[in-house]
């Protein structure tokens, strides 16, 4: 299989795309607002990789729920295998495959647990059945069946008055939020003949002042 590129990202990645501060931010925010005005499905699910304590490498996609000038922020429950990873190895990758618009952009970085209030707030503003789903779920550990799971989602269902209850569903106390702390953050275009534009801005430890190139392909 092999698919010809350079038709429909539009063309012109150069370090001189990337302005402001932090010097990613601009053009990552332009070009997943691009991924919604063409109707993208799901535009912000990313692949995010982590690695346990021995360093064997995992992946999986999650929907990347926030971003800003600090990084980029996702949910999930503190004891599945990516919070057991990355509570031995607070480092990750993370991956937006845009592949419809011939674009990617990968992040590599430090990650940190967000604010508890942070997470409280994102909580709030989840449907209640994704609230009571996450709930129910001892997410990434065994389960014998379907019918299993089905039973302990219906039971916290019952116990909260189900989807159409009134009475809150609380935020878990090993369910929150990560926050992949950019220090290199690269910009792929697909360009025709393999001839790609690859763009990588890294952040420099001691001044915090970030640095862009063009990389061959």
């Amino acid at each position: 299989m092999r698919v010809g590129y350079g038709s429909a990202g539009g063309g012109g990645l150069g370090p001189e795309s990337l302005t402001g501060e932090p010097m990613w931010l601009d053009l990552f925010e332009r070009w997943l607002a691009d991924g919604v005005a063409r109707s993208i499905p799901e535009p912000n699910a990313m692949v995010v990789a982590t690695v346990d304590a021995e360093g064997v490498p995992a992946t999986r996609t999650v929907l990347c729920k926030a971003v800003d000038d600090r990084g980029i922020v996702f949910y999930t429950n503190h004891d599945s295998d990516k919070g057991r990873h990355l509570a031995a190895q607070p480092v990750a990758s993370a991956t937006f495959p845009w592949i419809a618009m011939e674009r990617q952009v990968h992040f590599r970085g430090p990650v940190v647990q967000i604010e508890r209030a942070e997470t409280q707030a994102y909580w709030a503003s989840r449907p209640r059945g994704s609230q009571l789903g996450a709930l129910a779920s001892t997410q990434s550990h065994p389960i014998a069946s379907r019918a299993e799971l089905e039973d302990q989602a219906r039971a916290v269902a019952d116990r909260f008055g189900g989807v159409d209850g009134d009475e809150p569903v609380p935020l878990p106390d090993n369910w929150g939020g990560y926050r992949i702390e950019p220090t290199t953050v690269e910009f792929w275009q697909g360009g025709a003949d393999r001839l790609h534009d690859r763009v990588r801005v890294v952040r420099d430890p001691d001044t915090g002042v970030w640095d862009a190139r063009r990389l061959q392909p």
